[in-house]
């Protein structure tokens, strides 16, 4: 790195994934950095499939030829290879945004997520915890639908948020779509199973047809559905930043409220009137960073 705040140029440390969301997830908390978009988490990575299929290849081994199995097997690591190299490269685009970006990557989080050549001890989510997350995605749904009826004051956001849910819609419902075509591909690629081996016939006449199959699916799930999902992962978190700009307009709005009422009975005032002017302070701070 060339960045002026780490102490060497070069660092090489070990990262597992519930690291980079750990690192994702002290952003979205830090109130400081409320009026930024911050780059979406990469997705976990899922290798599930291809280790059934090389589980059931195992099992299926006695049916076939060794050089049916040896090409099987090969095929089958190449999947898994190119699904790891997606992942790192995914993860890798997270911390090229947060490096290029002029404040996030300031933050001590990353340096230490970088610099730091020992274990994080960050673990992932129980249960309990992921129950919370789950109760607060919904609170913020809901939350989201009131604020949204909220009349915005600067037509500039009221744009962009029009703007922004009308984009999310449409990329949702092309990633839904992609993602049916790649099922599907996939699906026509897999029709020669393994019980299918001990017919040569059926082999030869299937073989060029799951290749070409198997080919589509891998370059639209990589080159169509990841990208589409990228893009639906970049707009909710331009989303997210509208929502924390909302529900700061909200509250600015209930504190001025509370200080009418206290100046009305003579009552709190001093304590009404420090809440409105941090609501006023935080509500001005977050529409000035968005706006850059």
């Amino acid at each position: 790195s060339s960045l002026p705040n780490f102490k060497q140029n070069e660092f090489s440390v070990v990262r597992q994934h519930e690291e980079f969301i750990w690192l994702h997830d002290s952003f979205v908390e830090n109130e400081d950095y409320a009026g930024y978009i911050i780059p979406p988490a990469p997705p976990r990575p899922d290798f599930d499939a291809s280790r059934e299929k090389l589980q059931k290849l195992g099992e299926g081994e006695g049916s076939m030829t060794k050089e049916e199995f040896t090409k099987m097997k090969q095929e089958l690591e190449a999947e898994y290879l190119a699904i790891f190299k997606k992942t790192v490269a995914m993860h890798e685009v997270f911390l090229c945004r947060v490096a290029a970006h002029p404040i996030l990557r300031k933050d001590l989080n990353f340096h230490v997520f970088l610099e730091y050549n020992q274990d994080l001890s960050v673990r992932g989510k129980n249960k309990k915890e992921k129950l919370e997350d789950f109760f607060k995605s919904v609170v913020k749904s809901a939350d989201g639908v009131i604020v949204s009826g909220t009349k915005d004051v600067d037509d500039f956001f009221d744009h962009e948020r029009t703007f922004l849910v009308e984009y999310h819609n449409r990329v949702k419902d092309a990633s839904a779509k992609s993602d049916k075509m790649t099922r599907s591909h996939k699906c026509n690629g897999s029709r020669c199973s393994l019980k299918w081996q001990k017919d040569c016939k059926f082999l030869l006449a299937f073989e060029n047809s799951r290749k070409i199959e198997a080919r589509i699916s891998a370059d639209e799930d990589l080159k169509l559905s990841d990208l589409l999902k990228y893009y639906l992962r970049e707009s909710q978190a331009a989303k997210d930043l509208l929502y924390r700009r909302s529900r700061s307009l909200v509250d600015y709005e209930n504190a001025n409220k509370a200080l009418d009422k206290a100046r009305a009975k003579n009552k709190d005032v001093l304590s009404a009137e420090t809440t409105q002017q941090l609501c006023c302070q935080k509500f001005e701070k977050i529409s000035e960073s968005a706006k850059q």
